[in-house]
């Protein structure tokens, strides 16, 4: 076995490397960039090596800069995580040439399968079916335009070394494909290193599933079940489970045994993933071989019981599988949620900043019987950098059954705390509560069926409000409470906490009346409804977990002015607790609107403007292209929201904006 492994890459999933090499007794060595020089994975690994500028093409994809770092540590292999170089061919063939040990598959089975034209036509040579497309590179958008016409719209822009959903547009029609095509070449030249791109049908109502291989050097292939990934947006995997709630038993076989078959045909060793399209009717047709960990490599990890990270390592150093298939049964069900530095109040648009709360669930086994888990490669008072990928952490549940996974990561969104910067946190929330998704009745164009104008919040049931609006009358008394408490008032002044309440949400008043005892307290609605609350939370604290009527119910509290900002299951909510006088004076305040901002064009994120397509003087139609941000590895393009004609330009070409920055005004 190694002594001592070099993990070629950064956040999250280096650290994730770091934790099995640790477990397994090896010594770890991390690489770090300029901007990640205080970073989780630099502090957890035994040495650290510097490589370069923050930007990862001066740094994390050079391959002379891992290699000098390989020579000058001495390590005896490399784990490459994903992303990166981790399907790079070239980075493989330097590492065998050196001596060294890439944690992968060998490199001639990266350029079969890491390559997304190659693969498919290996597949189609093996009788694996595939989705119809165009195998070969495209030269310019007017082909691209031409091909995708053959073809038939809709249709996926999809660059060749491509992941991550990075370099990839659906085209619905000619001006789609032509601006898609542009947009994906750009994309995959900034994060890739390589601009091709081809072209394949778009399968409507389809499902997303992967089944995840392992196979080692001595012949034997297994298959570790499948993945449901159809929870995307734009193309990026939100929320993944394992199993498939959609797959029977047959299927699930048919597609483990043709992902060994077409691994074999490769002389495929190490965990790869082999990417299926699956319709309604259960048929599935191979996408792509990724020759690499996945990110949701943990929900495989959670219902089998196999540490990937450790099968990878312990195959490149030569060992057998210690497992047959017939040994790899499915326990229980698992669910990951990846959380993003994206706002979804801003149609997801990257946020950067410093995280100035970072407080996860606590991990391990829980009262209810399930599993929390997190990965992530982020502290409490770190930055979250414009250089990287968004991902902030990956937010693991396990129970017996999907229902009890899906309550398990509720509960653990809830307690998740993130502040300092925009993140995704209340839209994963919302989506666990959607009966769409509870169903099971998912595809990959669930966000944008349910979700067509965007992400404004969850909209809570009944009953989930009546409980959000007995704690907060509880929190309340708590509160009042305390305040009669303070030391230091006017003698003969004592102030009694009364016993009716008036309870504000959502435009709703909930007349109550609160009495309470050393066990906890209860809310009298005024309809003879009672609702039982139990909770220890004080004020000042930033979550509460409460029990109302045994249901447990956990909120991120903050006060304002009259009563308490709740966050929960998606919702941001403000709740008013007022005394029946309080309640009727503040009918009578005037309400503040926000401004006006409808005639200019805002900066949605931090970002550099990469191109502005308009003059002062030109009149614009709605829909129309006004500029490109990028951010994040990510090119936005910004459109008009309406028709106008361009007052002033603000900002140009290469201009480093903030969040609201001005890039142009109209009349």
């Amino acid at each position: 076995m190694f002594k001592k492994i070099l993990i070629a890459n950064r956040g999250e999933i280096a650290c994730r490397v770091i934790k099995s090499a640790q477990k397994m007794g090896i010594k770890t060595v991390a690489v770090y960039s300029d901007a990640d020089r205080n970073a989780l994975h630099v502090k957890m690994a035994d040495e650290a090596v510097h490589i370069g500028a923050s930007p990862a093409a001066q740094s994390y994809i050079v391959i002379d800069k891992i290699m000098d770092a390989v020579r000058q540590t001495g390590a005896e292999a490399v784990h490459p995580g994903y992303g990166f170089l981790s399907e790079n061919m070239n980075f493989a063939a330097a590492l065998e040439a050196e001596g060294v040990v890439f944690v992968g598959p060998p490199s001639p089975a990266i350029e079969a399968m890491g390559d997304k034209i190659t693969s498919k036509k290996i597949a189609q040579a093996a009788g694996v079916s595939t989705v119809p497309g165009h195998m070969g590179l495209i030269a310019d958008a007017d082909e691209a335009v031409k091909i995708a016409t053959q073809i038939g719209y809709p249709v996926m822009i999809k660059a060749s070394a491509g992941g991550g959903g990075k370099g990839m547009r659906i085209a619905w029609d000619d001006a789609e494909a032509r601006e898609g095509f542009q947009s994906s070449k750009n994309e995959a030249a900034a994060s890739f290193g390589d601009d091709r791109i081809f072209i394949e049908k778009f399968v409507t109502q389809p499902r997303h599933i992967e089944i995840q291989v392992l196979a080692d050097k001595h012949g034997n292939c297994v298959y570790l079940h499948e993945r449901e990934c159809s929870i995307q947006r734009r193309n990026q995997k939100v929320i993944e489970e394992a199993p498939s709630p959609f797959l029977d038993e047959a299927t699930r076989r048919a597609m483990g045994e043709q992902a060994c078959a077409l691994a074999k045909a490769v002389g495929y060793t190490s965990a790869g993933t082999v990417e299926f399209i699956v319709d309604g009717n259960r048929n599935f047709y191979f996408l792509e071989m990724n020759t690499r960990l996945q990110v949701e490599h943990p929900v495989t990890e959670l219902i089998t019981g196999v540490d990937l990270v450790e099968q990878m390592i312990r195959v490149a150093s030569g060992e057998p599988l210690p497992f047959k298939q017939e040994d790899l049964k499915i326990h229980g069900w698992a669910m990951e949620s990846r959380l993003y530095a994206e706002d979804p109040y801003r149609n997801f648009l990257p946020s950067i900043g410093r995280l100035t709360r970072y407080r996860p669930p606590v991990e391990g086994h829980t009262p209810r019987g399930g599993i929390v888990r997190n990965d992530t490669g982020v502290f409490e008072g770190g930055e979250i950098s414009m250089f990287y990928d968004p991902m902030i952490a990956k937010l693991c549940t396990w129970g017996p059954t999907r229902l009890a996974a899906i309550e398990e990561m509720r509960l653990a969104l809830d307690t998740f705390e993130v502040e300092g910067i925009g993140h995704n946190l209340p839209f994963v929330g919302a989506v666990m509560d959607h009966p769409r998704f509870v169903s099971g009745n998912i595809t990959t164009a669930f966000i944008a069926e349910e979700y067509p104008d965007g992400f404004q919040g969850a909209v809570l049931d009944a009953d989930t409000l009546r409980r959000v609006v007995a704690s907060a009358a509880a929190m309340n008394r708590v509160a009042e409470i305390r305040r009669t408490r303070i030391s230091g008032t006017m003698d003969n002044h004592e102030r009694r906490v009364g016993d009716d309440w008036i309870v504000t949400l959502q435009g709703v008043e909930y007349v109550m009346t609160i009495s309470a005892d050393h066990a906890g307290s209860t809310v009298q609605f005024d309809d003879g409804t009672t609702a039982r609350v139990v909770s220890d939370w004080v004020p000042g604290q930033p979550l509460a977990s409460l029990s109302v009527d045994g249901v447990p119910v956990v909120m991120k509290v903050a006060k304002i002015s009259g009563g308490f900002r709740l966050r929960l299951r998606g919702a941001d909510l403000k709740v008013h607790v007022r005394t029946p006088r309080q309640a009727e004076l503040a009918k009578l305040m005037l309400e503040k609107l926000p401004p006006d901002t409808s005639k200019f064009l805002l900066c949605p994120m931090p970002g550099l403007v990469a191109k502005v397509m308009v003059a002062v003087g030109d009149e614009v139609q709605e829909g129309q292209a006004l500029a490109t941000v990028e951010a994040m590895k990510m090119e936005n393009i910004l459109k008009a929201e309406r028709k106008g004609v361009v007052k002033a330009i603000k900002a140009l070409a290469g201009s480093s904006l903030k969040v609201d920055e001005v890039i142009m005004e109209f009349e």
